[in-house]
């Protein structure tokens, strides 16, 4: 942070989130499209879905890295978003805020969705190992 200003910084910031918020659509587009591969048993499409996931969740997750050390070294080691935002001049605190929830309220649908989707191929992998090992009643009603 030494050779970047505080506005710089702060323009970093929230330029990131602003990234987040596309990869987010994103992501939760490749996430929806998982899942009807995974319901209609589309081995190929998952594994190209997830060769598809992995760079933008790692693109995002370093994004993240980088906004938490930017907080912390423009407001200090226990500093969050929300003293950052405290921080700003209200037309900049009020529309970082709105982007903020944004992305927090995608993040959460996209977490949803990956527990959904790992969830429902966890059981479609414990059926197919009882098929595969012979249950005659695997599909009976328990």
């Amino acid at each position: 942070m030494s050779r970047m200003t505080r506005d710089q910084a702060v323009a970093r910031l929230l330029d990131g989130v602003q990234a987040d918020l596309t990869a987010c659509g994103t992501i939760r587009d490749l996430l929806e499209r998982q899942f009807q591969a995974a319901m209609r048993h589309r081995g190929t499409e998952l594994t190209l879905l997830a060769e598809a996931l992995t760079p933008e969740l790692d693109a995002m997750e370093q994004r993240r890295q980088q906004r938490v050390q930017l907080v912390r070294a423009l407001l200090g080691p226990q500093a969050t978003m929300d003293d950052l935002f405290g921080s700003l001049p209200a037309p900049q605190r009020t529309c970082g805020q709105a982007d903020w929830e944004q992305l927090e309220t995608l993040v959460r649908d996209c977490k949803q969705a990956t527990t959904r989707n790992g969830n429902l191929m966890a059981e479609q992998f414990t059926i197919m190992q009882r098929l595969l090992h012979g249950e005659d009643d695997t599909y009976a009603p328990r």
